[in-house]
């Protein structure tokens, strides 16, 4: 396994990070949703095999959150690192959607902590930010929190993950001293949300990086579409789309680790394979260039042109429209229309959604790709909308 410093935290971390999110589940994953479904137990018998597998072979940085499997998520983690507790390092996240008070931060902390069956957590992240929770918690005491969990070791170091645009994840950024931060990337993903550009901004501070989702959730893997699989067979070294993902994401120095949520114990000895190659400023400029022909491969797939620039944001009435139209255009390029429905129905706050839209046509002016947002977001609605409504 291949380690690399995280930021300036003065922790080395596996290239490969174990995400928890996608842990098997008993009776197989019959609905997306199932991950996050408290009646759908974790297979802690093929889970604990993993995690097994994967301390024995190097990997130390565990990521999991307060609600992945409904709950069971920490708890299984805890159980299953206690006797590797001194040789891993364990991450989780607080679900900042919670807190209604500022005696919630200590409470849900002390309550993960006994969950993951350890004194201290080595790397806490407020989950998700985004303009909506960032100005909540930051005015609601959040900074002093973390201070004071700092000081009396219940966490070593502070961060965040995060669900935003470029503009969101700088202001972020420059109002708290953080060390860590976790953001979407992989080759298809280079420019949405913090995107490269956030990446070079926080480690240009110090800030320790996190890629999740390299992978895009297996959709730039599995299935591959014919138009890509012709691309990557023109590569004078044969390689998987499996294998040109990881590399592009570990060719960036300033990825620490990055995560992947396995859910089989063959997908982590794939993952585990390819890492002990992973090394930084690997790729040569003439895989760089077939690289980006399969991103515009899949972008030709595109029903709605949006670059995710966030010029029509924010809206006045608290519809996303980039992510809307991202969710409705990965139902047609990676042919995963039941992950969708699931974003859209039931993760996408619904003032969110595109059947808030109010058609007050503010948005429109501001498009540089002269979109017509309102229809779009009407049919965004129609495919994705699934129940009364």
């Amino acid at each position: 396994m291949k380690y690399r410093m995280l930021g300036n935290t003065g922790l080395e971390v596996s290239v490969l990070g174990f995400g928890a999110m996608r842990l098997p589940i008993k009776g197989g994953l019959e609905n997306p949703a199932d991950i996050f479904n408290p009646e759908k137990p974790v297979d802690e018998e093929h889970a604990g095999r993993m995690v097994e597998y994967a301390v024995q072979r190097g990997i130390n940085y565990f990521d999991t959150a307060y609600g992945y499997h409904g709950g069971q998520s920490e708890p299984f983690l805890g159980k299953a690192l206690e006797p590797h507790r001194d040789r891993v390092l364990i991450a989780t996240k607080m679900p900042v959607w919670m807190i209604q008070a500022p005696d919630d931060y200590d409470r849900i902390l002390d309550e993960q902590l006994e969950r993951l069956r350890t004194g201290r957590i080595d790397v806490y992240l407020l989950h998700g930010l985004n303009r909506q929770y960032w100005p909540r918690v930051r005015d609601g005491g959040v900074g002093e929190f973390l201070d004071r969990a700092r000081g009396d070791g219940r966490i070593g170091h502070a961060g965040f993950s995060f669900h935003d645009d470029i503009h969101m994840f700088k202001e972020i950024v420059s109002e708290h001293p953080w060390e860590v931060c976790q953001i979407q990337y992989n080759f298809y993903d280079e420019n949405y949300q913090a995107g490269h550009q956030g990446l070079r901004y926080a480690a240009e501070r110090g800030i320790g990086i996190i890629a999740m989702e390299p992978l895009r959730g297996g959709k730039i893997v599995d299935p591959v579409p014919d138009k890509v699989r012709e691309l990557w067979s023109t590569a004078p070294v044969e390689r998987s789309a499996l294998e040109w993902a990881w590399r592009w994401v570990w060719d960036e120095a300033s990825v620490a680790t990055a995560l992947s949520g396995m859910s089989t114990l063959e997908q982590l000895k794939q993952n585990v394979d390819l890492a002990v190659n992973a090394r930084a400023g690997s790729l040569s400029e003439a895989e760089r260039e077939l690289i980006g022909r399969v991103r515009d491969a899949y972008r030709s797939m595109l029903r709605v042109d949006c670059t995710h620039c966030a010029y029509c944001m924010p809206c006045p009435y608290g519809v996303n429209i980039p992510m809307n139209f991202s969710l409705y255009n990965d139902t047609f390029m990676f042919r995963d229309a039941e992950v969708n429905f699931m974003l859209y129905n039931h993760m996408l706050p619904p003032e969110q959604r595109a059947s808030n839209c109010q058609e007050c046509g503010e948005c429109e002016p501001k498009c540089p790709q002269n979109i017509q947002i309102i229809e779009e977001l009407k049919t965004v609605h129609g495919k994705l909308h699934k129940g009364p409504g």
